[in-house]
C-alpha cells in the first residue's frame, strides 16, 4: 500500500517550522497513542505512521530528500539517498525524537542524554518575633540556626577521604536508565544512583556519604525600619549547601510583630485608648500620652464625648516599602468613677438633682434625643 505524504499524516503545511511539527507530532501522537487506544489496531498503525514522518520531517538532511525525491529519497532499498530504518539506532532514532517531545511527561530527556547531579541546596526559613517598636524603627538581630554544610572532611563528595565516588554500573554514569515495552521506550531515574550518575562505595565517617554535615550558625540580621508581620527578609546564600558542588540555597527570615500593650498597628497608622476621667471630659484639660518617640500633650476639649479620635500627626510608621508617615490617633474613652466615698457620692447626687431640675436637656442632649425616640418608637406601635 502506497505511503502516505507525510505533511499529511501530521496535518501541516510544507513550510511548517520545526515547532510546528512538534506541536503536530505531541498532538497526533497523543491522540493515537496505544495506551489511549487499547486493543486497537488501526490507532497502533497510525501511532507508527505518525512517529514515521515526524523522524523524517524533524531532521533536516531527510527531510530535504525527502522533499527533492519524495518517499524514494528516504527509503533504504533505494541506496545511498534512504536512511537506516525506523528505530534505527543513532540521533535520528525513535527513542531520541520520542524522549525529546515528550521528556516532559516521563521526566527524562531522549537519547541517552545524562542529567547533572549537581543540585542547588534547599531554602530556609526562619519566624523573628520583634516588639513594636523595633520593626517600627528597625533593628539588627542576632540569629542562630540549624543547617546543613558542606562536610569538611570529604570536601562535599561523600566518599572516605583517599577515595573517590565511581561510575553507577547499572546506568552507565548518565543517571538515567531506559524500559523497553515493545516499540515504546521510557527514560527513568537510575535506582541505583538516584539520578547522580555515581555510587560511593566507601562513604565517609562524618557525613555518611551524604557529603553535608549539620551544623549551628549565628547570623546578624538587619532589619529595615517600617517591616510589619508577615514581611520577609531574604539572606541569599544562607540556606542549606548544595549536592557535588551546588550553590547553597536562601535563607528567608519571616517577620512576626508581638501584640503591644497600648498601642495597635493598622498599616501605618497607630491606634490607642486615652481613658479620661468625667471631670477631664466635661471641663477639658491637657492630658500627656504616649507615642513612640516620647510623651506629647494632648488638649482635650471640654464635653468631649467617649470614642472622640483625636489624630497626632506624623507619630506613626514610615513604610518599609516608602511612602509618607502614619499618624497616631488616640480614642477617648470616659472613664465611670468608682470606689467612691460618702461625701463624694452626695456630691455627684447633688450634681444629678441640679440637672434634673432642668430637664437634662442641656446637659444630656443624646440622652433626651434617644428616649425621645424610643418613646416615638414605641406609641407608633400597634398592640
Amino acid at each position: 500500500m502506497a505511503k502516505r505524504d507525510y505533511y499529511e499524516v501530521l496535518g501541516v503545511a510544507k513550510d511548517a517550522s520545526e515547532q510546528d511539527l512538534k506541536k503536530a507530532y505531541r498532538r497526533m501522537a497523543m491522540k493515537y497513542h496505544p495506551d489511549r487506544n487499547p486493543d486497537d489496531k488501526d490507532a497502533e498503525n497510525k501511532f507508527k505512521e505518525v512517529n514515521e514522518a515526524f523522524e523524517i520531517l524533524s531532521d533536516s538532511q531527510k527531510r530535504a530528500a525527502y522533499d527533492q525525491y519524495g518517499h524514494a529519497g528516504v527509503d533504504p532499498s533505494q541506496g545511498a539517498g534512504g536512511f537506516g530504518g525506523f528505530g534505527a539506532a543513532g540521533a535520528g532514532s525513535f527513542s531520541d525524537i520520542f524522549g525529546d517531545v515528550f521528556g516532559d511527561i516521563f521526566g527524562g530527556g531522549g537519547g541517552g542524554r545524562s542529567q547533572s547531579s549537581v543540585q542547588r541546596g534547599a531554602d530556609l526559613r526562619y519566624s523573628l518575633e520583634l516588639e513594636l517598636e523595633e520593626a517600627v524603627k528597625g533593628v539588627s538581630k542576632k540569629i542562630r540556626i540549624p543547617t546543613q554544610v558542606e562536610c569538611g572532611t570529604c570536601d562535599g563528595s561523600g566518599a572516605k577521604k583517599g577515595s573517590k565516588p565511581e561510575s553507577c554500573t547499572t546506568c552507565g554514569g548518565v543517571g538515567q536508565v531506559r524500559m523497553q515495552q515493545g516499540f515504546f521506550s521510557v527514560q527513568q531515574t537510575c535506582p541505583a544512583c538516584h539520578g547522580s550518575g555515581k555510587v560511593i562505595k566507601d562513604p565517609c565517617h562524618s557525613c555518611h556519604g551524604s557529603g553535608r554535615t549539620e551544623e549551628y550558625k549565628t547570623l546578624s540580621v538587619k532589619v529595615p525600619a517600617g517591616v510589619d508581620s508577615g514581611d520577609r527578609i531574604r539572606l541569599a546564600g544562607e540556606g542549606e549547601a548544595g549536592f557535588n558542588g551546588g550553590p547553597p540555597g536562601d535563607l528567608y527570615v519571616q517577620v512576626y510583630v508581638k501584640d503591644h500593650p497600648i498601642f495597635h498597628r493598622d498599616g501605618k497608622h497607630l491606634y490607642c485608648e486615652v481613658p479620661i476621667s468625667i471631670i477631664d471630659a466635661a471641663l477639658g484639660g491637657e492630658l500627656e500620652v504616649p507615642t513612640l518617640d516620647g510623651r506629647v500633650k494632648l488638649k482635650v476639649p471640654a464635653e468631649t464625648q467617649t470614642g472622640k479620635l483625636f489624630r497626632l500627626r506624623n507619630k506613626g510608621v514610615t513604610p518599609v516599602r516608602g511612602g509618607s508617615q502614619g499618624d497616631l490617633l488616640c480614642r477617648v474613652v470616659v472613664e465611670t468613677p468608682v470606689n467612691l466615698t460618702v461625701k463624694q457620692k452626695e456630691l455627684l447626687k447633688e450634681l444629678q438633682d441640679s440637672f434634673e431640675a432642668e430637664g437634662h436637656h442641656r446637659q444630656s442632649p443624646k440622652k433626651t434625643s434617644w428616649f425621645e425616640n424610643v418613646k416615638n418608637f414605641f406609641g407608633d406601635m400597634k398592640v
